[in-house]
């Protein structure tokens, strides 16, 4: 079986080739061109597909609150603009002739994590990711919980500043507005001369400076808040934080080194950890499901 396998996000599209034994044969990365809205964004990947031979399943896993049983977008930001309602499932399938499978993108990588990476023999855990916002997945009992509306997880927008920042759901104060990759460069960027990304923030000479440590410590703590409440509320055994910014060691040495004195003594058992996929997560988790249609 060849499965081709998506993972979209505001920024850009990954996907590729997976076989039988969930083995990923070749990746590739594109623009998302959110911009251009939903109907591009699936005539993009459709166009992909039918340039693709030999496929048996596609697996799509989304920005979106998505729900998997019918392949509809039932909710999307405006960062993907008109994206809201659209069938995703449907689409493909009528232009396509494949199966298709279609998730949320963190709940696809919370289910690739469960499967093959660092939540695998764990019936319950709370996956996070941290990129240009922040998304959730609650994995209970074996299985992602998608809530009466196929929404839950939406952690990037719990409020943790009320009256805070402006978010691009429509509300103020948004934990994602603190705590995302995108937050950390704002702020940094405000402090410095030429503007760095993620990666060039925590290069050795950038790190080092006092203005940019700070920064980088104060965005750790606003995490480590979101983090604190997650814990209080579900009592999990395990947190997987995702996204390429949570490669950087100094993030997860700090998380490790704060957050257990600041908890009640009976939730100091979660163990916070990596993932261990990384970018394939939402990858590999789509396809474990389009693999059983």
């Amino acid at each position: 079986m060849r499965i081709l396998t998506f993972d979209i996000g505001g920024d850009f599209i990954k996907y590729g080739i997976c076989n039988e034994k969930f083995k990923l044969l070749e990746t590739h990365k594109i623009p998302t061109e959110a911009e251009k809205g939903g109907q591009a964004l699936i005539e993009k990947i459709i166009t992909i597909i039918e340039n693709c031979e030999n496929i048996d399943r596609v697996a799509v896993s989304t920005a979106g609150q998505v729900d998997s049983k019918t392949g509809i977008v039932v909710y999307s930001t405006a960062k993907i603009p008109y994206y809201t309602g659209m069938m995703v499932k449907k689409l493909i399938e009528n232009k396509t002739g494949i199966k298709t499978y279609v998730e949320n993108n963190v709940n696809a990588a919370a289910i690739g994590e469960a499967v093959f990476g660092a939540a695998k023999g764990e019936d319950n855990f709370i996956c996070l990711t941290y990129g240009n916002g922040i998304g959730g997945a609650l994995y209970i009992d074996g299985n992602v919980y998608k809530g009466s509306r196929s929404s839950a997880g939406e952690i990037g927008h719990m409020i943790i500043h009320t009256g805070g920042k402006q978010c691009n759901c429509g509300g103020e104060g948004c934990y994602e507005c603190y705590a995302s990759a995108t937050a950390l460069i704002n702020s940094v960027n405000k402090v410095v001369k030429e503007p760095l990304d993620a990666f060039q923030i925590f290069e050795k000479e950038n790190i080092e400076k006092p203005e940019i440590r700070s920064e980088i410590d104060k965005w750790i703590d606003e995490i480590i808040a979101g983090l604190i409440n997650i814990i209080y509320i579900f009592n999990p055994p395990l947190i997987v934080l995702g996204g390429g910014i949570m490669n950087e060691d100094y993030i997860i040495d700090l998380i490790d080194r704060k957050i257990y004195n600041r908890l009640m003594d009976n939730f100091r058992n979660v163990n916070i950890v990596r993932s261990r996929l990384g970018n394939n997560a939402a990858l590999l988790g789509a396809a474990f499901e389009a693999a059983k249609l």
